[in-house]
Parts: structure tokens; C-alpha cells; sequence
């Protein structure tokens, strides 16, 4: 293989290696959202939920996408404020 070839495969593996670490970040927010979706999540940390991961899918972004840094420190704060967020207490059924 000559250099291009070898820096192109260099390349496509820490692209790949970034995809996973940003879909693995992904799978835990989804996670996240679901265990506090059901003890009561707060409505701001939705819309920080919904706002990561359409920045995580849409084309516009501060790096190219080859380049997930960006898209793995949006949902990392993201993930950050879910779990940061306080829980709204459960209401009384008896009152």
C-alpha cells in the first residue's frame, strides 16, 4: 500500500472508532431520558435531549462529520444536564 492508501485507512478507522463512541454516548442519553421520563423529568432537560440528538443527526455542525468530537461533547452535556436536572415530585393520588 502506498502513503495515501494508508492515511485514507488511518482515517476511515478513527472515523469509525468516533461513530461508535458518539452512538454509544447516544444509546446512554436515550437510556437516561427514559429512566427519568418515567420519575418525572422537568420539561427543559426534553428539549436539551431533543437538541442533542438532532445535532448529533443533522449535516450542519462545527467539525465536518468524519469528525464527532462536537457531536460526542453535545450529548455529553446533554447527558450531563438530564442527570443534573432535579426530579418534580410525584403528585398525591389522595388529594
Amino acid at each position: 500500500m502506498d502513503t495515501t492508501t494508508t492515511v485514507l485507512v488511518i482515517c476511515a478507522i478513527v472515523a469509525a472508532a468516533l461513530l461508535a463512541g458518539a452512538v454509544t454516548v447516544l444509546v446512554r442519553l436515550v437510556r437516561t431520558r427514559r429512566s427519568l421520563r418515567q420519575a418525572g423529568l422537568p420539561t427543559g432537560p426534553r428539549w436539551v435531549f431533543w437538541g442533542a440528538v438532532l445535532y448529533l443527526v443533522l449535516p450542519t455542525d462545527l467539525l465536518p462529520d468524519p469528525i464527532y468530537l462536537d457531536d460526542i461533547g453535545v450529548l455529553l452535556l446533554a447527558l450531563r444536564s438530564m442527570r443534573a436536572a432535579k426530579v418534580l415530585p410525584a403528585e398525591d393520588p389522595e388529594l
